[in-house]
């Protein structure tokens, strides 16, 4: 733990942070602190930062409600940046889009990156799904019909993974993985167990 005053701040008292989700990795957005709104962001677990054109402090989620909640907090090897691993709470851009950087200059023909964090992104989509109402989602269904429809969805999906792997059809075993995947995380998301935890367990058995 570093003391805030031995940061390297600019001619106007202020530090870059990089505002990067603790789950998903993506970067969502770049601010500036200054002390005071770095001391905020610690007492408060959630980001404040400095408007250079409004000249004031303000809080992310202030007036959208979207929130970051503060897991970890960085710094470089010049001591000149920050790094803040959050878990947001919506959309971080005014846009409505995740991130505020959502547009490419250059993006390389390559699925790896997506894929190796899908199942990240799918936590995050159906969380987002049981907040808002979406006309039609089949997801906002099985939250609206409780946890008897999902645990019924389980078994079933379970249920067709065994018919799948006897009958030895590898296509079909994919399919019907990905669809007991995809309601187990709709499980854990109605019963508020977050994937960290998930991983925290798995983590234990597999020091084991």
């Amino acid at each position: 733990m570093i003391d805030i005053n031995k940061l390297k701040y600019d001619k106007n008292g202020l530090i870059p942070a990089i505002i990067q989700d603790c789950i998903t990795k993506d970067v969502l957005m770049l601010g500036y602190m200054n002390k005071e709104s770095l001391k905020l962001t610690i007492e408060t677990k959630r980001t404040w930062f400095f408007s250079r054109s409004r000249q004031k402090l303000w809080n992310k989620g202030e007036t959208s409600g979207n929130f970051h909640d503060v897991k970890e907090i960085g710094y470089d090897c010049d001591k000149d940046a920050l790094l803040i691993k959050v878990k947001p709470n919506g959309p971080t851009c005014h846009t409505g889009e995740n991130s505020c950087f959502y547009r490419s200059i250059y993006e390389e023909e390559s699925k790896d990156i997506e894929t190796s964090k899908v199942l990240d992104l799918l936590y995050e989509r159906i969380i987002n799904r049981k907040k808002e109402s979406i006309e039609g989602s089949y997801t906002k269904y099985l939250f609206e019909k409780g946890i008897n429809k999902i645990l019924k969805k389980v078994g079933e999906e379970a249920s067709e993974v065994i018919i799948a792997a006897k009958n030895d059809a590898k296509e079909e075993v994919i399919y019907e993985v990905s669809d007991l995947i995809y309601h187990l995380l709709v499980l854990l998301v109605y019963k508020n167990i977050s994937f960290d935890e998930i991983r925290g367990e798995l983590y234990k058995r597999y020091k084991k």
